[in-house]
Parts: C-alpha cells; sequence; structure tokens
C-alpha cells in the first residue's frame, strides 16, 4: 500500500511540475497577414521580440544558392532610419543583445532588452522588414563576411563539412533543394545581380511569410498597440508558392568525403528521415537518446568504454520536408572504420529485435521530461519555440503538448521505427578522411 502511495504521489508531483512549466500564449493576426504570438511572463524585466521568416536554403533556385543565409547578414545592414552599421550599436547602446540564424526552412532574428526598450525591439524588426536598404556597397560588403565565415566554419574547420552538412545532404537528397548547403555557392553570390537579390527579398520579407513573436515582461494592451502602430501597415506580399519536392527512395551505397583539417578520421551511418511534423520524428529522437546520451548510453558503453572509440554520436536532424538520421565513431587506437560500421550496425539490429527495457524506456521518459523543462526555461528560448512550432509544424501549442507526444511513444514503437527507418537498404556509408597531402 505504501509503494502504491509512493508511486500515486510521484506521479502527481511530476504532473503538476509540468503543470506549472505550461506556457501561456495568445495568437493573432494583423490585416497584412503578419502572425502575431505573445506570450507574458513579468517574473522578470527582460522581453524579447523576434521575427522569423518562412525563407530558407531550400527556397533558392538552382545556380543563386545562398540567399537566404546571404539575407541573414544583408538585413543587418542598414534602414531608411538606421544608419548602416549602427544595428548592433543601437541594441547593446540600450542594454540588449540580438542575432539571427537561418537553416534551410526558415530565418529568425531576435532581440532580448531590459522590457522598458520593448517599443525599440518592435521598432527595429519593423524597420527590418520595412525599410531595409538594399544597394551594391551593402552585397558587397556582406559577400565578403559570408566568404570569411565559410572559410572559418566549413573550409579550415574540422568535421565542418559534417557540422554544416555541405558534406552530406548532397549524398542522402538528389531532387531535394536540402541537397545544397545553408552558406551556399559562393560562387553563385558573385555572380548574382543586385536586382536578383531586390527580387528575393520582395518575395520573401513580407508580413504574411512572417511570425511575429513577443515573450517576457509587457502588458498585453501595450503590446498590441505598439504592434498596430509599427507592423500594421507594411503592405502585404505575394502569397509564397512553397517547395513540394518527392525524393525518391534512397539507394544504399558507401561514399568518401575528405577534410584536410582532421587528423582522426570518422565513420558515418546516415539515412534520409520523415518531417520533423511526423511522430516518428520524435521516435528518433528518442532512438538518439538510447544510442549516445550519457555514459550509460549504448554506444558509449559498447564502443568508448572498450576503447574502440574516441566518440561516438547519434542525432535526429528534422526539418519541415524530411530530416536526417546521422551515426557515427571516431576510432580510437588499431580499430578500423569497418570495424566501427560492424559495432553501429549492431546496434541498430538489437533496436530492431528487441524491445528495450523498461528501465531504459524509464530513463527515456526522464529525459525528455527534463529536456521539456529545459527548452521553457527563458524567455528566448520560448519565442524561438513558439515561432518553430508554428511556422514548420503548423501549431504553436506543441510548445505545451510535446511532451504527451514524447510519453505516447511505446516501446513497439521505438523498435519499429528502427525497422523502417533506420534499414541497411536506406542508408549511405560514409568513410570522412583525411586529405592526403598533395
Amino acid at each position: 500500500m505504501r509503494k502504491i502511495y509512493l508511486v500515486s504521489f510521484l506521479t502527481l508531483l511530476i504532473s503538476a511540475s509540468i503543470f506549472a512549466q505550461k506556457v501561456e500564449f495568445e495568437e493573432y493576426d494583423l490585416s497584412n497577414g503578419l502572425h502575431v504570438i505573445l506570450h507574458q511572463d513579468n517574473s522578470a524585466p527582460v522581453v524579447t521580440t523576434s521575427v522569423m521568416y518562412h525563407v530558407g536554403a531550400k527556397d533558392e533556385v538552382q545556380g543563386r544558392t545562398g540567399f537566404a543565409h546571404f539575407f541573414e547578414h544583408l538585413l543587418f545592414e542598414g534602414t531608411k532610419n538606421i544608419p548602416k552599421g549602427e544595428f548592433f550599436k543601437i541594441v547593446s547602446a540600450n542594454g540588449g543583445r540580438n542575432n539571427a540564424n537561418t537553416t534551410q526552412d526558415r530565418t529568425y532574428y531576435y532581440e532580448t532588452f531590459p522590457s522598458n526598450n520593448l517599443e525599440l525591439g518592435l521598432w527595429l524588426e519593423s524597420e527590418r522588414m520595412l525599410h531595409p536598404v538594399i544597394n551594391q556597397d551593402g552585397v558587397d560588403t556582406q559577400n565578403e563576411v559570408v566568404k570569411e565565415e565559410k572559410r572559418a566554419r566549413i573550409d579550415n574547420a574540422p568535421y565542418g563539412k559534417i557540422i554544416y552538412r555541405t558534406g552530406i545532404n548532397k549524398h542522402i537528397f538528389s531532387k531535394h533543394p536540402y541537397k545544397n548547403s545553408v552558406i551556399g555557392s559562393m560562387e553563385d553570390l558573385d555572380a548574382a545581380q543586385l536586382d536578383e537579390f531586390l527580387a528575393f527579398h520582395k518575395k520573401f520579407y513580407a508580413p504574411n511569410n512572417a511570425v511575429l513573436v513577443v515573450a517576457g515582461d509587457f502588458e498585453t494592451a501595450d503590446a498590441k498597440k505598439m504592434i498596430q502602430d509599427y507592423f500594421g501597415d507594411i503592405p502585404k506580399g505575394d502569397v509564397v508558392e512553397r517547395v513540394n519536392i518527392k525524393e525518391d527512395a534512397v539507394i544504399a551505397k558507401t561514399v568518401t568525403e575528405t577534410d584536410s583539417n582532421i587528423q582522426i578520421p570518422i565513420k558515418l551511418f546516415i539515412f534520409r528521415t520523415p518531417s520533423s511534423k511526423d511522430k516518428d520524428a520524435y521516435a528518433l529522437d528518442m532512438v538518439s537518446s538510447i544510442l549516445t546520451s550519457g555514459k550509460s548510453s549504448r554506444m558509449y558503453k559498447k564502443l568508448v568504454e572498450e576503447k574502440k572509440a574516441l566518440q561516438v554520436l547519434a542525432f535526429n536532424d528534422s526539418q519541415e520536408d524530411y530530416g536526417t538520421y546521422i551515426m557515427g565513431a571516431l576510432p580510437m587506437g588499431e580499430t578500423s572504420l569497418d570495424d566501427l560500421a560492424t559495432e553501429m550496425n549492431n546496434e541498430i539490429v538489437k533496436l530492431q529485435t528487441e524491445l528495450i527495457s523498461e528501465k531504459e524506456y524509464q530513463k527515456l521518459q526522464n529525459q525528455f521530461e527534463n529536456n521539456f523543462v529545459n527548452s521553457n526555461s527563458g524567455v528566448e528560448n520560448i519565442a524561438s519555440t513558439l515561432a518553430t512550432n508554428y511556422m514548420l509544424k503548423g501549431n504553436a501549442h506543441l510548445i505545451n503538448d510535446e511532451l504527451s507526444i514524447y510519453r505516447s511513444i511505446t516501446r513497439e514503437d521505438i523498435k519499429r521505427v528502427a525497422n523502417e527507418l533506420l534499414n541497411a537498404n536506406n542508408r549511405v556509408e560514409m568513410d570522412y578522411l583525411k586529405a592526403k597531402s598533395e
């Protein structure tokens, strides 16, 4: 009886904790199509203002790759009312911080200020949307910035082609523009004319192709008035036709990539997987935890503890249209890449043929409950999650509901997903080697 009571009490405690973490928010649309999400949290005097545009590397045309990432930089150049190079100075002078990032699917800008500067954050983002200065001087300046970023992060960085997918996506996608890297081709950017940049901006950076999120310390009525004042009169753009390209099945093969910046090679298994909206994508997150999350994970114990590998990795990179699942290991000592492939394949087969134990399953549940709480801590995280869930998954309420999805995944689901999505006939094996000296 005592044990039953204790279990019931713990269940109640966890439920109460999760309920306390629920993120409350409000959604509405302006007449120009801008979707607005407000999350009011007056517990700390900070506020994040963010805008996510539904444009990423996949929206570029062949021969003009790199535009979305380029615009991540270009839209900091200045506006009609913000002189060139002053954007970051204005933010820092008012006690704030800001940044931006681009993926295959979207571009995201944000500022976090003391809450008395909410209006400044809204003005900055409305300026970026309505009045950007896009001229040849700015294009030339940012062209050099992007080239240097590519050299620093990819060309001259160990494993850069893995981290930034320039050596991966082209092997797993043949039709879909996910085959191109986010940073794009420097040759494409060099060849682009100013009118092409202007056309790209007109097509994608409109209010009806964006979501505005305000999260933190504000009063709702005041925020709504400011949002209407600063964004309400921005003209609506044309409806964007979304990418709709279906990929053929992956053909199993072994490929080689080289990198002059590494000393230790790496063996990779690469799989193409479903959209982030698919429940199986959540199950793959759990597979990753089983394989490589912590020192008690299967691949760590089998490969690292037995001194066959220096490091192991397994992660699910879910995107709007498709995802990629990547497993890998760096060899130790005399271990060959073929030996690592055998060991990794053995771990996949175990998942395909045996249900994980109840103990492992409970560990997974604990991990994902902890991840849920952490992901909903801080207004910057909440703003990003709300924008992502609305734009790329079609449901902002997933910020509260995703934990229920993870809880609904059974041990049988994990076994099924391992069989269906981590199939040897559906994977690319990669030997990532040190480039030979010329």
